[in-house]
């Protein structure tokens, strides 16, 4: 009896159940045409905003690289039709007396620079103090384009200079500013330090 059974089948592989199933035969598979629509769609994306977000770093460095030009155009005052309550103090001004030098001696400019990198302006001062006493000094240089029209300007300052000692300072500009540009000294105060 037992010579007449046929033999057993052949042992069939169990599909995974994380497998995709089965396509059935005479349908063609997709996946491979979706995952490259998907990637590049995606790359498309990512190339839109990083040509949006270059665009508009690029527009804001226009921007902020040179201050917007002049205008010959008088200067209006939004609040000119408001009345005015206290009159403006002017601060009075202390004229060099026969023992104190004029205090535009005590500064010169020994270098005005464009930083051919990034185009930045800066202006390297001296300052000797001429004075008979230690003095606080502020300095502020402007920085003129070849028609003499402001185009940026930078301050510096020396604490407790002591009477004929002399300091080297650096004043940077602020913004990019066209070749050709010159240094000046716009304002200057020195102050009897209080050390």
């Amino acid at each position: 009896m037992s010579d007449n059974l046929p033999p057993p089948p052949p042992e069939q592989p169990q599909p995974s159940p994380w497998a995709p199933p089965a396509t059935p035969p005479g349908k063609p598979q997709r996946t491979g045409l979706i995952v490259s629509l998907a990637v590049g769609g995606g790359l498309v994306v990512a190339g839109a905003l990083v040509a949006l977000v270059y665009s508009l770093m690029d527009s804001v460095a226009d921007s902020i690289a040179l201050p917007p030009a002049r205008s010959d155009a008088p200067y209006s005052d939004p609040y000119e039709d408001e009345p005015y309550d206290e009159e403006p103090v002017e601060e009075p001004v202390e004229e060099p007396t026969a023992t104190e030098p004029d205090v535009k001696k005590d500064v010169t400019i020994t270098a005005c620079t464009r930083d051919p990198q990034i185009g930045w302006q800066s202006a390297d001062v001296k300052v000797v103090n001429g004075s008979s006493s230690p003095a606080d000094y502020y300095i502020s240089v402007e920085f003129l384009d070849k028609n003499g029209v402001k185009v940026s300007d930078g301050v510096t300052g020396v604490v407790g200079l002591a009477p004929g000692k002399t300091s080297e300072e650096k004043v940077q500009g602020l913004g990019e500013v066209p070749r050709g540009t010159t240094c000046r000294v716009n304002d200057l105060w020195r102050t009897p330090s209080e050390d």
